[in-house]
C-alpha cells in the first residue's frame, strides 16, 4: 500500500478557507442548472402514445408541443415480454397522470403510432380516468409502394 501522506496546509489556505465560510472550493462557481418550466393550469393537452411490439411510450405535451411528462413501460417496470402487454399501457397511463395530476387537463388530444396491442388499451385507460378526448388520429407510417419484390426462382 505504501506510506499515507499527511497534507499540511498553509496558513494562507487556512486564512481563505475560513473567509470562504470554511468550505473548501467555496470559490469555485457551480454550473447553473436548468430551471424548470412552471406551468400552472394546462386546460388542453397532447398525448402521443408509441406502441410497438416491444413496448409502449407515452408522452404529455403542452398544445405547442413541448414535453411536459412522459412514461414507458419499461419504467413503470415491467420487464421483457410483459413491456407491450395491453395492461402495462394501462399502468403507463396511470403513472403518467399521476405526475401531472397537479395541473388541471380536461381535455387531450391522442397521437397514436406503432402497432404494438397496448394502443386500444391506453386510450381506454384515458377514457377511464375522466379526460375528455378531443382528437384520435392514427400516425402509424404505411408504406406507399413496399419494397421491390424478389425476382422469380427458376427451377
Amino acid at each position: 500500500m505504501g506510506k499515507k501522506r499527511i497534507i499540511k496546509e498553509t496558513k494562507e489556505e487556512l486564512l481563505k478557507e475560513a473567509e470562504t465560510g470554511g468550505k473548501k472550493g467555496a470559490g469555485v462557481v457551480a454550473p447553473l442548472k436548468e430551471k424548470k418550466r412552471k406551468i400552472s393550469h394546462l386546460r388542453s393537452a397532447k398525448i402521443y402514445i408509441q406502441s410497438t411490439y416491444n413496448n409502449t411510450i407515452i408522452t404529455l405535451t403542452d398544445p405547442n408541443g413541448n414535453i411536459i411528462a412522459w412514461s414507458s413501460a419499461g419504467a413503470a417496470g415491467f420487464k421483457g415480454p410483459k413491456k407491450a402487454t395491453p395492461f402495462a399501457a394501462s399502468r403507463v397511463i396511470e403513472i403518467l397522470l399521476g405526475k401531472v395530476r397537479s395541473l388541471d387537463i380536461r381535455e387531450v388530444s391522442v397521437f397514436v403510432r406503432g402497432v404494438g396491442s397496448g394502443r386500444d388499451a391506453a386510450v381506454r385507460a384515458l377514457i377511464n380516468y375522466g379526460l375528455e378526448i378531443s382528437v384520435i388520429k392514427d400516425l402509424t407510417a404505411m408504406p406507399h409502394n413496399g419494397c421491390r419484390p424478389r425476382k422469380p426462382r427458376r427451377v
